[in-house]
């Protein structure tokens, strides 16, 4: 999590335009050889070992092995960055890239189980594809992508850890017993954290399309 933990917000206005923001990603410096990135990278490949355990051999113990992985990855990056000042923009870009990556793809293999409704995917893939819409009016209107909101990382977080739960309590036996509630909690509390960080999201976007409106 290279990206600042803040409250999100646009980078700088473009020329002309009333808003002011806070630095966005694009000050972060040109830096691509770095510890945070290197973990990004490894996050990224991972989803598609992740999704042939899944659907290939069926090993989910090994997949959950994974996705344990990639949540300490994406809590390990941006402690690194901060602690040694590795910041980057491409480390801004890897992060969440990674992180929608594993939960659209974690989703579609669980539906393909029927480890999850169909509906749970509906509504969470339904908020990335809203948030790509969003993403192409800042463009239209000249601002770049705005900042990871810190929500929206604890929502990803834990999702993160709620997918080998959601797995573990997919069988029979006393443990998927156990972890079951567990599983479906964490799911619900992250997804609804999930669709407000979205929400969040898209309410920003609006702010600077009505400021910028306003401007002209």
């Amino acid at each position: 999590m290279t990206s600042s933990n803040g409250p999100s917000a646009a980078a700088s206005a473009r020329p002309g335009a009333s808003v002011s923001a806070l630095p966005d990603r694009n000050e972060l410096p040109d830096r691509v050889w770095t510890v945070p990135n290197a973990l990004s990278v490894l996050r990224l490949l991972g989803v598609p070992l992740f999704l042939w355990l899944l659907l290939g051999p069926q090993a989910d113990g090994w997949a959950v092995i994974v996705l344990m992985v990639a949540g300490a990855t994406d809590w390990a990056d941006g402690k690194i960055a901060r602690a040694l000042g590795q910041s980057s923009r491409l480390g801004a870009l890897l992060d969440p890239a990674a992180d929608r990556l594993y939960i659209v793809a974690t989703l579609v293999a669980f539906v393909l189980r029927d480890v999850v409704p169909l509906w749970v995917v509906a509504v969470l893939v339904g908020r990335e594809l809203v948030l790509g819409l969003a993403l192409l009016v800042l463009r239209a209107h000249g601002y770049p992508p705005l900042q990871v909101h810190y929500l929206g990382k604890a929502a990803t977080f834990i999702l993160l850890y709620a997918f080998p739960l959601l797995l573990l309590a997919d069988g029979d036996g006393p443990v998927a017993t156990v972890v079951q509630p567990v599983a479906w909690a964490l799911t619900v509390w992250g997804g609804a954290l999930y669709l407000l960080a979205g929400a969040f999201y898209v309410v920003q976007v609006a702010g600077l399309v009505r400021a910028d409106r306003a401007a002209r």
